[in-house]
């Protein structure tokens, strides 16, 4: 199912009982930040503030806070059904008479949904304000916590170009408001709208810039995707959501932006100009320092005639952004098992922020073939900032904790199964001595062939598990032994 807007999704949420008005005036600095945590970690419902302090405009927040409400936004039941889309796409079998020919001619057709459609007119140019006009505390926006250096606009969807190939970027980083009409752009140095703002820069040219807020799900969600810099997230956008994306002409700049977004900002980058940006509470549950970004300058604010300026708060997991990257670890897998054949399954903790630890489970087959996967996984696109790979056997659930721990805690020689690296890490993590890079370390927890050195008497041991047998004639006689809990074999 395709969401032709954010409202459109708001009203199916709404419908199911996954949205709550809250028609008390709430403070967007810190009030609202607390509510929000409080609702996130009972599992509750997406919020619509009708009434946000200082701003006429209602507020979406917690929208993708539950796996639940993220496969929603995306149209499926199960985050995995879009992994298995893409696996299916990326089958390389050749088609065996008519039957495979019209599934390879469905193929084909699918990937005509993919590709943007342009539009003349849109909804969110309804409302055009330029120069002097321009206000940012129209919107809503946020300050999450106490040491946070202002208001911030979260979950903006950051459109630029490369200036020499022309290449489209969509990107999200947080956003700064430094006055009515500015904004700071606090992109990393592993995304791709810096490597299109330093191309500008040595170039000595100003670079357009459009900011889109509250697009319909599957395009912000694509924003947030770690996309290969030649895939145009607007075709990945299209093939979630199997029908086309419209977009529309900014007025200002030469880009283009979602024709159904609810509020648009358009603006230039001047080569050279840093502002202080930050501290921010960040994902990863700490204050980012203030550092020097670049500032956007805004000519032009666009918007529908009854906007909704949807937001996100981040910080110490769990947050709204946790179902967000767990799309993510469910749909790019089967990438990562093109990559990385040996690899079955895999699962990014939210705990570690999603980069913080890897879990990788393979069909272990050679010698000390744990060690290459962690070398794989730390050559994998945004995989690369990995710092701690855990690699188990295929039989080991990845996503339960307890057993994970169970093989990480247990099957571990640290003379011999450690292996510890440097390399590039986030360019948010406190911990490294040094910004931009530091120490990782891989943990081969998998059982250990004689060929990898274990030459203990009888191998490696098996594990003592019941016999079916026995599982079986006590499942069948539990209700005889009248103990009163749950039978779980």
């Amino acid at each position: 199912m395709a969401w032709a807007d954010l409202r459109a999704f708001l009203s199916d949420l709404e419908k199911r009982g996954e949205l709550r008005r809250v028609k008390a005036t709430v403070d967007p600095r810190l009030e609202m930040t607390e509510i929000v945590q409080r609702v996130v970690r009972a599992g509750g419902p997406a919020l619509l503030f009708e009434n946000p302090a200082g701003s006429d405009m209602p507020l979406a927040i917690n929208v993708f806070g539950t796996e639940k409400r993220m496969a929603r936004a995306l149209g499926v039941e199960r985050l995995d059904e879009l992994g298995d889309r893409i696996a299916d796409m990326l089958r390389p079998e050749l088609p065996h008479g008519f039957s495979g020919m019209r599934e390879a001619l469905g193929k084909a057709a699918r990937l005509t949904n993919m590709p943007p459609k342009k539009v003349r007119t849109a909804p969110c140019q309804e409302v055009v304000y330029k120069g002097d006009e321009v206000d940012l505390f129209r919107l809503p926006a946020v300050t999450s916590w106490p040491g946070d250096g202002g208001a911030f606009l979260n979950l903006g969807l950051t459109h630029t170009r490369h200036p020499e190939t022309g290449a489209r970027n969509l990107g999200m980083y947080r956003l700064q408001r430094h006055d009515s009409r500015t904004v700071g752009m606090h992109w990393q140095i592993h995304k791709d709208s810096n490597a299109h703002h330093a191309v500008a820069e040595r170039r000595g040219e100003r670079l357009p810039v459009a900011i889109a807020f509250g697009c319909d799900p599957a395009v912000t969600y694509a924003a947030s995707a770690p996309l290969p810099a030649d895939i145009d997230e607007y075709l990945f956008a299209g093939f979630l959501r199997s029908e086309r994306v419209e977009l529309v002409d900014c007025l200002s700049v030469p880009l283009q932006v979602p024709a159904n977004a609810q509020i648009v900002l358009e603006g230039w980058l001047e080569p050279g100009e840093r502002l202080p940006e930050g501290p921010f509470g960040d994902h990863t549950g700490f204050y980012t320092p203030v550092e020097p970004f670049p500032a956007l300058h805004i000519d032009v604010m666009t918007m529908r005639r009854d906007p909704i300026y949807q937001t996100i708060v981040v910080g110490r997991p769990p947050q709204e952004d946790g179902p967000m990257g767990k799309a993510t670890e469910r749909i790019f897998l089967p990438l990562i098992k093109m990559l990385i054949p040996e690899i079955v399954d895999y699962d990014l903790p939210e705990a570690g922020v999603f980069h913080n630890c890897a879990i990788v489970s393979i069909e272990k087959r050679y010698p000390k073939q744990a060690q290459k996967v962690m070398h794989a996984v730390w050559g994998a696109g945004l995989l690369s900032l990995s710092k701690l790979v855990i690699v188990v056997d295929a039989d080991c659930d990845v996503h339960d904790y307890a057993e994970v721990a169970w093989r990480a805690f247990g099957n571990v020689d640290y003379a011999h199964d450690l292996v510890t690296t440097t390399g590039p890490v986030d360019h948010l993590d406190h911990s490294s001595y040094e910004q931009f890079w530091g120490g990782k370390a891989g943990v081969d927890a998998t059982r250990k062939l004689p060929t990898e050195g274990y030459r203990r008497d009888g191998g490696w041991p098996a594990e003592c598990v019941m016999d079916a047998a026995t599982r079986d004639l006590v499942t069948a006689r539990w209700k005889e032994y009248g103990i009163a809990v749950e039978s779980a074999p």
